[in-house]
């Protein structure tokens, strides 16, 4: 039977500015990962591809039919599963999916996770509202479920997403097959496990109102409060944690409001005080992602990616599609083919190491970091120039001050990753 306890360990926060919110001309995604203390997540880059017509995707647990072409996209994701925590696409597409328990039950059956439907749509849609209709098209017809966890004992919830594109947001809210959703076109809004769309729905699933009357949710007089509705009568401890970090979000975005930038973002994610920046017990954020999306179409779109747990000492590394994008093996999970625990029936039987290159220099690191506070303050100097050397040449490509071909574009990431890797070999 899978688990839909939502007092066990689950935690994401994800937030996006609009302007005039931010300090520029551009829409700034941002989100933390909060997952397993001891889950490896990778940066996986899926080139752009075309698919024979009739042909099937294989995705976590189920298959789905495959469409004639696919997008490239730059995908954080728990290293043993196929879809992804957040990413983005070549258009400039960005999306975070989070946890969420609701008065609807989980299924128990395997089905798409939100993980999935969140790599689904970045692979097939070229604006955030064209993702939304991605993703609710898939749920209708193939559900969520199955287990987010790499663990025998089966873990199962419903998902929200947080859509970006350059121009706009929205924020996507699911229960089972149904969902609300609110388009968001100016200013900061934030998610966090927990239902936050109100009376404010700009579009929703057709049998929305009717299934919530039907079971007597709804008495179907008056404004329709999606959150109130749906959201469990009986709130377990770790939902009021959730509704504290939401506030606390809340709070940050408007204390930058008309100033918010990729760092503020940065910043916001390192916020340990609120518990943005999750360390508690067997949880932490595994992943960050900050994403800076220019209005003008001609300017290239900037995605900064830890790739390594703990933003407050991580590097955010600047990716950008162009011609030379290519997997940076530093970031790339071994992988264990038909033998993985998650591909043998019953699911997760065994552990297999799934850590990464940048992920055991940068653990060697921490571990530095706690053992020698000299040696540590130098790793970490090293890890704070390098991050600003990213922004600095990021922000004068906005500013037309730099002019890089497109070859050096692709190859941003790949070189920043190389030379954090090699920082944590020299440490050692």
């Amino acid at each position: 039977m899978a688990s839909s306890s939502p007092d066990s360990p689950c935690s994401c926060d994800c937030f996006v500015s609009v302007p005039p919110a931010s300090a520029i001309p551009a829409v700034i995604f941002a989100k933390n990962s909060d997952r397993p203390r001891d889950e490896v997540q990778e940066v996986v880059f899926v080139p752009a591809g075309s698919h024979t017509p009739g042909s099937r995707l294989q995705c976590t647990y189920i298959e789905v039919e495959q469409v004639s072409k696919t997008h490239a996209v730059i995908l954080s994701r728990p290293s043993w599963l196929w879809g992804a925590e957040m990413g983005a696409n070549e258009h400039g597409v960005c999306i975070g999916n989070e946890a969420v328990w609701t008065k609807e039950q989980v299924g128990e059956g395997e089905a798409l996770l939100g993980m999935d439907l969140l790599r689904l749509a970045l692979e097939r849609s070229s604006s955030a509202q064209e993702a939304l209709h991605v993703i609710t098209g898939l749920l209708e017809r193939y559900g969520q479920g199955g287990s987010c966890l790499e663990d025998p004992a089966p873990f199962s919830y419903h998902s929200t997403f947080l859509l970006a594109d350059r121009t706009e947001a929205w924020v996507l809210e699911t229960a089972g097959r149904l969902w609300a959703a609110q388009r968001i076109q100016e200013g900061a809004r934030n998610i966090s496990n927990q239902l936050s769309i109100g009376t404010d729905i700009s579009v929703q699933h057709p049998e929305l109102r009717t299934h919530a009357q039907a079971k007597g949710w709804w008495d179907g007089q008056g404004a329709f409060d999606f959150a109130q509705v749906f959201s469990l009568t009986q709130q377990p401890v770790r939902m009021e944690a959730a509704k504290a970090r939401f506030r606390a979000g809340q709070e940050l975005l408007q204390q930058w409001q008309g100033g918010i930038t990729a760092e503020v973002m940065m910043g916001i994610l390192r916020d340990k005080e609120s518990g943005i920046c999750m360390d508690s017990g067997g949880f932490r954020t595994t992943a960050s992602m900050v994403s800076v999306l220019p209005q003008d179409p001609t300017q290239p779109c900037v995605h900064f990616l830890t790739a390594t747990p703990d933003p407050s000492r991580s590097v955010f590394k600047p990716f950008i599609f162009g011609v030379g994008v290519a997997q940076a093996p530093q970031v790339l999970s071994p992988t264990f083919g038909a033998q993985d625990p998650v591909r043998t029936l019953p699911r997760f039987q065994t552990r297999v190491d799934r850590r990464h290159t940048l992920y055991r220099g940068h653990q060697a690191a921490l571990g530095l970091m706690e053992s020698d506070q000299d040696r540590g303050q130098q790793l970490q100097q090293k890890q704070q120039d390098l991050e600003q050397e990213g922004l600095k040449a990021t922000q004068g490509l906005l500013a037309s001050e730099w002019a890089p071909s497109l070859q050096e574009l692709g190859s941003l990431f790949q070189a920043f990753v190389k030379r954090e890797s090699q920082a944590y070999a020299s440490a050692s």
